[in-house]
């Protein structure tokens, strides 16, 4: 068992995002921010492009507005605005970026597992590595449907037999037996009166 380092976070900080933006992909910063008066403490061209490149690195709009200094509740304002096709079609694009980045993380987590702390007498002793098989199953059918899930050639055999008609509930066979079932009941109320 090792110690606890101080895990990194997995947010960007404000410079992070600042930073971002000119390394961001064309999508996110060839967007046509959103027309708005100039006021110091308002959505300005830069807070855009903060907002847009934190949204991409995140994936979450209220970490993003943090980072622009802006309130959620504002972003979504701004996004409805006039003129905004441009700034919403951005907002989009960054939303795909991010959720593709917390797939990488989820199978960062899938593959190579977290450390969880391993407490003894309530003091922490060390940490142990935990494996989430079902987020590995998860990923794997969604990133690999044609070979992961219940409909892929290898289970196909499965789905596709033809049903024997003559076996089921159905089949002559199954009438016959119930058939018979019913008969030997009759037999026995008539023996008996009832």
């Amino acid at each position: 068992m090792s110690s606890i380092p101080a895990p990194p976070s997995p947010w960007p900080t404000s410079s992070d995002a600042a930073a971002a933006v000119s390394t961001q992909p064309n999508a996110l910063v060839d967007f046509q921010p959103v027309p708005r008066r100039g006021r110091h403490d308002g959505w300005t061209v830069a807070r855009q492009r903060i907002f847009i490149a934190a949204l991409a690195d995140s994936g979450s709009v209220t970490h993003a507005g943090a980072q622009a200094g802006k309130s959620t509740v504002s972003a979504y304002q701004l996004r409805r605005a006039r003129n905004a096709d441009s700034f919403a079609a951005a907002w989009q694009a960054a939303l795909d970026q991010g959720v593709r980045r917390l797939e990488d993380i989820a199978m960062e987590r899938a593959i190579h597992g977290v450390e969880v702390p391993v407490y003894s007498y309530g003091k922490l002793v060390g940490t142990r590595r935990v494996y989430n098989d079902r987020l590995l199953m998860f990923l794997l059918r969604c990133r690999a449907p044609d070979r992961f899930t219940p409909l892929s050639p290898a289970h196909a055999s499965r789905k596709t037999r033809t049903p024997d008609p003559n076996s089921g509930p159905g089949s002559p066979a199954a009438i016959a037996a119930v058939e018979r079932v019913l008969e030997e009941i009759r037999r026995r109320r008539a023996l008996t009166g009832t």
